[in-house]
């Protein structure tokens, strides 16, 4: 094995090239880009002041050429005899440095794609109801969320406190029924002006890469106060993100058609002409044990539909806006991309290999989401992963 080669698992090799921001012991933080068993510290090789900035946003706010010019100038650094021995000073080993949050977020909105993921829970929540809302067909729906805590894997999780429902009356204290929520995040590059849409066909020309979410939900706090303007406090305590940017243009070979829809659809949301469906395979390991593989092609809204109706009103665009998936769910029960599915809203606990049973994430678990997709030459491409400990109340 060479330091081109990913080790087992990471699948980081010359077709995948993701972007993040690292440190080494008492450097500044800079960009990188992950390749095998190394980092390619472009701050360091390049000087230029886009990639020692601390984020990723300068560099993606240059646009599209700016990205393909970048990915093609890696690859020849790395692959072509001649440039390969001003480049090897550059490779840091992977596990001797520190990730940080890759970009500086804006704004960050998360959708509801995933059609089993909606109608499960629709049917656990409210019983003897029909599963979808009457617009979950015809729009993406989605809540905009609390950018100021999007934070890097790796930070502790800390059990929030806020109101849930009790027999009589709303009680204040830690959640009881904290949760997962495994989940693809697209970043935005390219900003646009206010009142400026963006329609289905240009997503590569707005969208740099993706990374993975846990937007993890303490759902006793949801149900309490969602009613009736959504999501609060039961999800801005925390949503993670993996460290490293896979590009959009890695993807290539992971797009598919998505799912038939069963309704027409308003024309700023038909995409028949450029389907961004992707061929994801998500992975959730609790304590280290595998307890669900959510596939992401069935996903009902495609990440292009998303920002197509999240620009479609005139919202304009900042370098830095994440937008993510919504849970990611598949058909059959050991696809649920989250513990209220998983356990049936709690009422059929999971058996972990230890003995253990969970409904809900206690106290020192940790939860680590990874994913793959289709590569360009027949292998699969790392998403790398997203993880997180609980830690107790404080």
């Amino acid at each position: 094995m060479t330091w081109l080669d990913p080790p087992e698992g990471t699948g980081f090799g010359l077709d995948d090239l993701p972007l993040g921001v690292f440190s080494t012991r008492g450097g500044p933080r800079r960009t990188g880009v992950a390749v095998g068993d190394a980092v390619l510290d472009l701050g360091g090789l390049t000087e230029d002041p886009v990639h020692l900035s601390g984020s990723l946003n300068a560099f993606l706010a240059l646009g599209p050429r700016a990205w393909r010019e970048l990915r093609e100038q890696v690859t020849d650094w790395l692959t072509q005899p001649s440039c390969r021995r001003g480049v090897e000073p550059h490779l840091l080993p992977r596990d001797g440095v520190r990730m940080h949050l890759p970009v500086e977020v804006a704004d960050y909105v998360d959708f509801y794609s995933s059609r089993h993921h909606a109608a499960n829970l629709g049917r656990i929540l409210r019983p003897g109801t029909p599963p979808l809302s009457a617009n979950w067909l015809h729009l993406p729906i989605g809540y905009h969320g609390r950018a100021g805590t999007v934070a890097v894997s790796g930070t502790p999780v800390v059990r929030p406190c806020g109101q849930r429902r009790a027999d009589d009356g709303p009680v204040f204290g830690p959640t009881q029924r904290l949760d997962i929520e495994a989940e693809v995040g697209f970043v935005v590059g390219t900003p646009t002006e206010l009142g400026v849409r963006v329609p289905v066909e240009d997503l590569a020309e707005h969208v740099f890469g993706v990374c993975l979410v846990d937007d993890w939900s303490a759902r006793d706090l949801q149900a309490w106060e969602y009613v009736p303007l959504g999501p609060f406090l039961g999800k801005s305590f925390l949503t993670s993100v993996s460290p490293w940017v896979v590009p959009l243009a890695a993807l290539e070979a992971a797009r598919v058609a998505p799912p038939p829809r069963d309704v027409p659809l308003q024309p700023y949301l038909r995409d028949d002409a450029a389907p961004w469906g992707l061929d994801l395979a998500l992975e959730v390991r609790l304590n280290g044990e595998v307890v669900s593989r959510p596939p992401f092609a069935p996903m009902y809204w495609t990440p292009a539909q998303q920002l197509a109706h999240l620009t479609v009103n005139g919202a304009r665009l900042r370098t830095g806006d994440l937008f993510a998936s919504g849970t990611v769910s598949g058909p059959d029960r050991d696809q649920s991309g989250s513990l209220i599915e998983l356990t049936e809203g709690g009422t059929e606990p999971i058996r972990l290999a230890d003995g253990s049973v969970r409904t809900f994430l206690e106290d020192g678990d940790v939860v680590t989401i990874g994913a793959t997709a289709p590569g360009a030459g027949g292998g699969r491409l790392s998403l790398g992963e997203v993880s997180g400990r609980v830690e107790p109340a404080r």
